[in-house]
């Protein structure tokens, strides 16, 4: 059975630092092209970043860029999301989803997600 199973969420302060990690039993993860989601309470669930199959490509989010990055470790099965200069409005659960193939910023197009991990940035 495929699972993903976010973590490294948490409690952090406005300006502070977070890396989420997700963990895929995918047995061909480095055919997958990564995703990571947040939704916030009372909103649409919004597209974070991607990650191409071999780290080629990355695309964010207007809202992050500069301040988050996503990456990979093929080897390990893990795909990364490092948060940087948190602001209140970054809280949220954050999901981590695989598509086979090409990336997309459409959550619909994503086959595998996990359960999500709450960040919350305090002001």
């Amino acid at each position: 059975q495929v699972q993903l199973v976010e973590s490294g969420g948490g409690l952090v302060q406005v300006g502070g630092s977070l890396r989420l990690s997700c963990a895929a039993s995918l047995q061909t993860f480095s055919s997958y092209s990564m995703g990571w989601f947040c939704q916030a309470p009372g909103k649409e669930r919004e597209f974070v970043a991607w990650i191409s199959w071999m780290s080629e490509y990355t695309n964010y989010a207007d809202s992050v860029k500069g301040r988050f990055t996503v990456s990979r470790d093929n080897a390990k099965n893990l795909v990364y999301l490092r948060m940087n200069s948190l602001k209140p409005e970054d809280t949220a659960v954050y999901y981590c989803a695989a598509k086979y193939y090409s990336p997309s910023v459409y959550s619909v197009d994503y086959r595998y997600w996990g359960q999500g991990t709450q960040v919350t940035v305090s002001s």
